[in-house]
Formats: C-alpha cells, sequence, structure tokens
C-alpha cells in the first residue's frame, strides 16, 4: 500500500463533477439563510401602531354612511341599545332601512313612524325573550344629521317612547 498525503479523499473516486465540487467545498450558496432582524423589527413595530391607532377601546361606532353629527362638548360612552340613524328622508336601524321620513316632512306634524315602531318593537320583543329575568333597558341611541327637520326628529324621539325605549341622543 502506498503512502500518500494527508487530506480529503471521501468521495474523490466518485466520477461525477457536482459531487466533486460539493466534497471539495465549492458550488452554490450556503444552506444558512440570513434573515435580517432590523427589517423584522422595524416591520413589527408599524404594525403595532398602526393596530393600536386604529383600535377604539370605548366601543363607540361610527356614524351611518353620510349622517353629518352636530358637535357636542359633553357626550357618554356607547350603549348597548339599537342605533336609530335618521339621514334625510332615510331611517335605518341597526344600518336596516326603517322606513322614511317624507310623509312627515310634507305633513309638518308629528305622527309615529310605524315601520320604525315595528323594528324597535321587535327588537323589544327578542332582548324579553333572551333576557326574561331582567328588566328591559330600553335605550336606542339615535344619530340625527344636522339638516333634518325638528318635526321628524320629534316623531322618531316619539315613535320610539310608542315602542318602549327611551333614548340616548348622539351627537359628535
Amino acid at each position: 500500500m502506498t503512502i500518500h498525503v494527508a487530506g480529503r479523499r471521501l468521495m474523490h473516486a466518485v466520477p461525477l463533477k457536482f459531487v466533486q465540487k460539493r466534497v471539495q467545498g465549492g458550488g452554490g450558496r450556503s444552506v444558512n439563510a440570513g434573515l435580517s432582524l432590523t427589517s423584522m423589527i422595524d416591520f413589527l413595530v408599524v404594525t403595532v401602531v398602526f393596530l393600536l391607532m386604529t383600535f377604539s377601546a370605548s366601543g363607540e361606532t361610527p356614524a351611518a354612511k353620510g349622517v353629518n353629527l352636530p358637535s357636542a362638548t359633553n357626550a357618554t360612552d356607547m350603549l348597548d341599545a339599537p342605533i336609530v340613524a335618521v339621514n334625510g328622508s332615510q331611517i335605518l336601524v341597526d344600518g336596516a332601512p326603517a322606513g322614511n321620513s317624507r310623509a312627515v316632512e310634507e305633513s309638518k306634524r308629528l305622527q309615529r313612524i310605524d315601520e320604525l315602531f315595528n323594528q324597535l318593537k321587535g327588537k323589544r320583543d327578542r332582548w324579553k325573550q333572551l333576557y326574561p329575568n331582567k328588566e328591559f333597558p330600553g335605550v336606542v341611541v339615535l344619530q340625527v344629521d344636522q339638516d333634518v327637520q325638528a318635526v321628524v326628529v320629534k316623531s322618531v324621539f316619539q315613535t320610539a317612547a310608542f315602542a318602549g325605549y327611551r333614548t340616548s341622543a348622539s351627537w359628535s
């Protein structure tokens, strides 16, 4: 047996070129991938700041689309109650259509708005079925556009009262 110089010998006899390159230490990229920790931290900081800016802990809901609420200096936190929004001649209860105020505007006198009354009464009845042992709080939140006529606002208030609700006006 002949004496050879010390060094790498494993897999040198394999005739495949790609195997010889790997054995000799040459060839493609490293198996270990490097991640830039600075970029990752920047991304996470921006994400956290964005989430903190958009989060609202007060539970306040935005006004219905197209409703311009007048400003107020004293306001209370939102309650868990149906939201009645009045925008022009359209009346919405929790975002669903609940009548039209054109008849009230044309007659220029107070009157009960039947569709609104039926929806609020239905919500009250469902609440009483879900919580039979509790007293009904009877609160409804009104979001009224600042350009709506006073007779319409009074009719909505009166209709809510007929349906068994007190009102909590929302001005912001």
